[in-house]
């Protein structure tokens, strides 16, 4: 355990680039190990989590290695092509990587044992392995559904329509995979859009993906067993890190920061519109695409936010930022509700217990339902002077040390080493930036 602190600090300035996408990371070396031939991945995430994606796919028989120029190749075994694994699938921290190669494997004729840290192994499974049955994988769990997992893929797999009871990316994502090595049409119809990287990077390595607008979601139709190809692969700063510093750059007064090459697919980009109805200045300039994938440079200046309403259709699309989202609302003018949110009660921790208890021990006014979260703003720096429990939660961590820049006290986190999962090198680049976070003392 390495406990930290961050304190307050002065304005913040200067320009950065965060660290590419975790999403588009994963997805990218699972392609690249579906296609055939040579994948070559710039800007890939080399966190905690991406690796045990690349040491998978490794295990299943494709070629996955780092350049000496950063860049990633793959050398994929085509779709249908992988093979059984000699020993068990680590995937640590990441039920990305959990939920998605679960997808894969669930239609090659093979079995794989799928096993992860403390914090993967009480996260549900259960919504992943319902559709893959219909498809033919057989699977064997501990109580409740929860890894270890290990699953006898379908030596004949069944292409199924299957409506989502809940819109989930990670669910999605598993039966688009699933449907690869599936013959004939694999559809999926999500209540609600949730993050499109996975239909995107389909296209774009070849295969054919039809998507169609209904009822407030969509139906995504995969065609199996196309032959994919190696592709080129720019991935962009990942949103969901750049967060951190946005919101501290908006809290902090008399900041202005830019954050370069951030990924701002549509279906990511909650945080943005949400900040800006509550006031904040953000600049959102240098469009292009990288990849199929739309990027920008971000401007973000000190901004006054005032507490508003965020109804639950507006989850999906910034699922990951509510706990830095939380730190603004209790540095915003008035009440902040965030509704739609019981998928925090499920990722690396009950999010929503976390940020409630946190956020109480450093002096903000919060409670929760079982999905929904309200903030009593103070216009202003919050207390502070509190421990946070982290709970083996990056984004716990990476959120209550951004408050710690804007509480009139420092604020301090009993455990930052799960910060790797998806944002190494956080605290230097924030640093770089003008905070002050560093090891805390030893108790």
């Amino acid at each position: 355990m390495t406990a930290l602190i961050s304190s307050p600090v002065g304005p913040l300035a200067g320009a950065a680039a965060v660290p590419g996408d975790k999403s588009i990371s994963h997805r990218a070396l699972i392609l690249g190990a579906l296609a055939v031939g040579e994948t070559r991945i710039a800007g890939l995430l080399a966190s905690d989590d991406v690796l045990a994606t690349a040491a998978a796919v490794k295990a299943l028989g494709a070629q996955a290695e780092q350049g000496d120029n950063g860049d990633w190749r793959v050398y994929g075994r085509g779709v249908g092509g992988l093979a059984e694994p000699q020993g068990v699938l680590d995937m640590g921290n990441s039920g990305t990587a959990a939920r998605l190669l679960t997808g894969v494997v669930a239609t090659h004729p093979f079995t794989a044992t799928f096993a992860g840290d403390k914090s993967l192994s009480e996260r549900p499974m259960e919504r992943v392995m319902t559709p893959l049955r219909q498809m033919g994988a057989r699977f064997t769990t501990r109580s409740g559904g929860r890894l270890p997992i290990t699953v006898t893929g379908a030596p004949s797999p069944v292409p199924i329509a299957y409506e989502m009871p809940v819109a989930s990316a990670q669910v999605k994502s598993a039966v688009l995979l699933a449907g690869l090595n599936t013959p004939g049409r694999t559809t999926v119809i999500e209540p609600r859009p949730t993050r499109d990287h996975t239909e995107r990077m389909l296209g774009h390595f070849g295969a054919e993906v039809t998507i169609v607008e209904k009822a407030g979601g969509k139906e995504i139709t995969l065609t199996g067993q196309p032959e994919l190809t190696g592709a080129e692969v720019t991935v962009p700063g990942d949103i969901s890190s750049a967060a951190f510093p946005l919101v501290a750059a908006l809290l902090v007064p008399d900041s202005k920061v830019t954050l370069t090459g951030v990924g701002v697919n549509p279906s990511r980009s909650g945080l943005i519109e949400t900040l800006k109805e509550m006031g904040a200045a953000i600049g959102i300039g240098n469009q292009r695409f990288e990849g199929g994938e739309p990027v920008a440079d971000l401007t973000v200046e000190s901004s006054g936010l005032k507490g508003i309403t965020v109804c639950g259709a507006r989850a999906p699309a910034m699922i990951d930022e509510y706990p830095v989202l939380a730190v603004a609302a209790a540095c915003a003018h008035g009440v902040t509700r965030l509704e739609g949110l019981g998928e925090l009660r499920v990722k690396e921790s009950d999010r929503l217990d976390a940020i409630v208890r946190g956020l109480t021990a450093a002096g903000v006014e919060a409670t929760a339902t079982d999905d929904a979260l309200t903030v009593k703003g103070g216009g202003g720096p919050p207390p502070g002077g509190a421990r946070i429990e982290a709970r083996l939660d990056h984004r716990i961590a990476m959120a209550f040390l951004v408050l710690g820049m804007v509480a009139e006290t420092p604020v301090e986190i009993d455990d930052g080493t799960t910060i790797d999962t998806s944002f190494p090198g956080f605290a230097d680049l924030m640093n770089g930036l003008g905070a002050n976070m560093e090891e805390a003392p030893k108790r």
